[in-house]
């Protein structure tokens, strides 16, 4: 049970693992306002737009995150060796040269405590999810684990997860690795307000295990729309669109969004 002082604590909503329409590696239809603006109706104070193998950069973005009162984090999704790390506060120049789990241990010895990582999805069947022996292996580079928003009774591939967790004292992250709008906003992590909202304080309460997650089990109507859109929508979408159709509608829709 919780004390009273806990109970009057002002909790701050954190989703640090989101996928727009700004990521040329993926076909999405959402734009990265768009995801301020359902940010914003509900509460997030933290956010992390995380492209495959690329920085999110766009500053009008961090300008209008900031006008909302909402952090938002420089952040990637990098590919490492065949497995994926999510990276938080780093910079295009830091990411660019990743190729191995030693150049991520040399990034984060020179950036100490500002930088913070995390492992996303690790135990689950897809391309790029690190597994429980590279897990082990490479705990070292990894500040947390996330709990994947996947989950449904006996189907939940984030109990080992949990168990690497509690064996190397990591703290867990609840984020909806969104690749749909509609997929925001349920699954997530919250942390005390802190004095300050910088990055540093934000990863100093995560690191002392002060998140509480959200992350509820999915609905049969759930499974099946994540299942047509990772098997069906979301690759049909991306074979639709080549790379030159992406970036003309990634520019129409940044163009719309610069209309008054």
């Amino acid at each position: 049970m919780r004390t009273e002082s806990e109970q009057e604590m002002e909790w701050i909503k954190l989703d640090l693992h989101i996928h727009t329409l700004d990521d040329m590696k993926d076909a999405l239809d959402y734009s990265a306002h768009e995801l301020l603006e359902k940010a914003k109706a509900l509460g997030f104070g933290v956010l992390a737009i995380t492209l495959h193998d690329s920085v999110f950069q766009r500053a009008e973005v961090f300008a209008d995150a900031e006008r909302m009162g909402i952090l938002l984090l420089s952040a990637a999704e990098m590919r490492i060796d065949g497995a994926d790390i999510v990276l938080l506060n780093v910079r295009p120049e830091e990411a660019e040269p990743l190729r191995s789990f030693d150049d991520v241990r040399r990034l984060r010895a020179g950036r100490g405590d500002s930088i913070f990582t995390f492992a996303p999805h690790p135990f689950y069947l897809m391309s790029g999810s690190i597994g429980g022996k590279r897990l082990v292996q490479n705990i070292d580079c990894f500040d947390a684990i996330e709990i994947c928003h996947f989950h449904k009774g006996w189907f939940d591939r984030n109990r080992p997860a949990r168990r690497v967790a509690a064996k190397f004292t990591k703290p867990l992250l609840a984020t909806s690795d969104a690749h749909r709008l509609s997929a925001f906003g349920s699954h997530y992590t919250s942390i005390p307000r802190p004095p300050e909202w910088t990055p540093e304080n934000v990863f100093s309460l995560l690191r002392a295990g002060r998140g509480r997650l959200t992350s509820p089990a999915c609905s049969w109507q759930d499974l099946w729309s994540i299942l047509h859109f990772t098997f069906i929508e979301h690759p049909l979408r991306k074979r639709q669109r080549s790379p030159l159709e992406r970036v003309q509608s990634h520019r129409q829709k940044r163009c719309r969004e610069a209309q008054p």
